[in-house]
């Protein structure tokens, strides 16, 4: 069996296991990042399933990440959401990391709403800040679709022209102006971690166009467009990374930050999957 069969065959069985659990079809996929995992508590779930008991699925290694695979319904629309992800610093392939995404795609999902936490690249992006992101610049040493394809899972070439749906951006742009809601908009700049970055970096980043930095989100939505799902991309901003006024990250103060910011990231995500 080639490798590449054997990863469309893996995720065969991580579907069957899952839909044993939970009959549901999802239409909705949504990826919880750190310090945001309380959305879980909006679900009105049908099944838990923890990671490790799911074929081939990794396992959370982040302590704010519970690892848990919930389904259930939002805003009466049949969701299947990750509380808790997989980084590429945690050791684990980019194959790896992207594995749930493509799982969801088996499962029925269509569109993935994708959230994490970030530091603050654009000085008017202060701490406690939401944007929707508009695109990405990926500085990962690798891209998830590197090697033979699976045209069972998408094509040798997605096209990259628009990773996060316009229509989508517009939508919650509508349901935050409406909610009262400020909502940034900028690009997401994806890096290794989990050492955080250095002031030289941070203005190569900003040189660069990046408005954020995160160790995430990127492989995900690569899969996720290369399985033809439609992509919402929201990021909290937990710090400002401003390399000629950079202080110290402080762990604790970012997971708390992120924290404050979710109940204004629940109505937004709520509102959005209302209209849809």
């Amino acid at each position: 069996m080639t490798a590449v069969s054997n990863t469309f065959g893996m995720m065969q069985e991580a579907e069957s296991f899952i839909k044993s659990k939970c009959s549901q079809k999802a239409d909705y996929g949504i990826i919880l990042g750190t310090g945001l995992g309380r959305l879980a508590d909006s679900i009105q779930k049908s099944a838990e399933i923890p990671y490790e008991t799911i074929p081939h699925f990794p396992l959370s290694t982040v302590e704010t990440h519970a690892g848990k695979l919930i389904c259930g319904q939002i805003s009466g629309k049949n969701v299947v959401a990750m509380q808790g992800r997989f980084h590429f610093y945690e050791g684990y392939s980019f194959a790896q990391v992207v594995f749930p995404v493509r799982v969801m795609k088996l499962l029925g999902v269509k569109t993935l709403i994708v959230s994490n936490a970030c530091g603050g690249i654009n000085p008017q992006f202060g701490p406690g800040s939401i944007m929707v992101i508009t695109d990405h610049i990926n500085l990962l040493p690798g891209n998830p679709l590197i090697g033979s394809n699976d045209n069972r899972i998408g094509p040798r070439f997605p096209d990259m022209s628009e990773p996060y749906s316009q229509k989508l951006i517009e939508c919650v742009m509508n349901v935050a102006q409406q909610k009262k809601i400020r909502l940034e908009r900028g690009v997401y700049a994806a890096m290794t971690g989990p050492s955080l970055e250095t002031r030289a970096e941070y203005r190569m980043l900003k040189t660069l166009g990046a408005d954020v930095i995160g160790m995430s989100t990127v492989p995900e939505v690569i899969a996720a467009v290369h399985c033809g799902m439609a992509v919402l991309g929201l990021s909290v901003v937990t710090d400002s990374c401003l390399p000629d006024a950079l202080e110290p990250a402080d762990i604790n103060k970012i997971i708390a930050t992120a924290s404050v910011a979710e109940p204004k990231l629940v109505m937004l995500i709520e509102e959005v999957l209302k209209t849809l």
